[in-house]
């Protein structure tokens, strides 16, 4: 079952750039930044739910690819759920196109997955399950 919105991915070009534009235009507090595989990111934390900045390292990584192709913006949309492994198996089920069929565990430990667009009215969605 979907719990809340966990967050929202936003693909930028210039994660430092980005920081700056939240904090001095919108005066939000940015978290310190991270990395995980090819990307480095940072959260602004906001009630109930949380904006993910994330950038490319590589010029070919996910993120870049994204930016391409679309231009900046919102990247995914992050679900959190119960029982990650359960609602993928409901949504398989259902015929929604997975792009995991079993959850990894991301940057923060929590188990992820994600849902492919094509089957999600064109929006990569995410499912998480916090520890």
């Amino acid at each position: 079952m979907i719990k809340k919105v966990s967050h929202i991915g936003l693909a930028v070009n210039n994660l430092e750039e980005a920081r700056t534009f939240f904090r001095e235009n919108f005066g939000l507090s940015v978290a310190g930044n991270e990395s995980f595989g090819e990307l480095i990111f940072s959260f602004i934390p906001m009630e109930g739910t949380n904006l993910e900045l994330l950038q490319s390292t590589e010029p070919d990584g996910q993120i870049a690819k994204f930016i391409q192709n679309r231009g900046q913006g919102v990247h995914h949309i992050s679900f959190e759920v119960d029982d990650i492994q359960a609602e993928l198996d409901r949504l398989k089920a259902k015929g929604i196109s997975l792009i995991n069929e079993k959850p990894y565990l991301n940057a923060h430990k929590d188990l992820v997955a994600f849902i492919h667009p094509k089957s999600t009215l064109g929006v990569l969605i995410e499912l998480i399950q916090a520890d």
